[in-house]
């Protein structure tokens, strides 16, 4: 199954901050309860790694709030083997 990453924004301001912490928690989704912050190192962003079937499906996660600034990135992984062939796919 194809793994997202989902960034998602939010102010940095102490009241944002705790808004935003509190609405994911109190979301009851086991994705949302599980996200990682950097705010304590000043980068006010929730990161998720989710395994969904398709982007729409990875931005459907995040909660409404926050759905349209949130960034979707589809992940791959590459092997040693592999990587010639990847390099062309990259190329088009």
């Amino acid at each position: 199954m194809p793994r997202f990453l989902i960034e998602v924004p939010h102010g940095a301001d102490r009241v944002a901050c705790t808004q935003a912490v509190r609405i994911f928690l109190e979301s009851g989704s086991h994705f949302l309860t599980h996200a990682d912050w950097g705010c304590f190192d000043g980068d006010h962003h929730a990161w998720l790694i989710v395994e969904v079937d398709d982007k729409a499906e990875a931005r459907a996660i995040v909660p409404p709030a926050f759905r349209e600034a949130a960034r979707v990135v589809r992940l791959n992984k590459f092997e040693m083997d592999k990587v010639d062939g990847a390099i062309r796919r990259h190329d088009g």
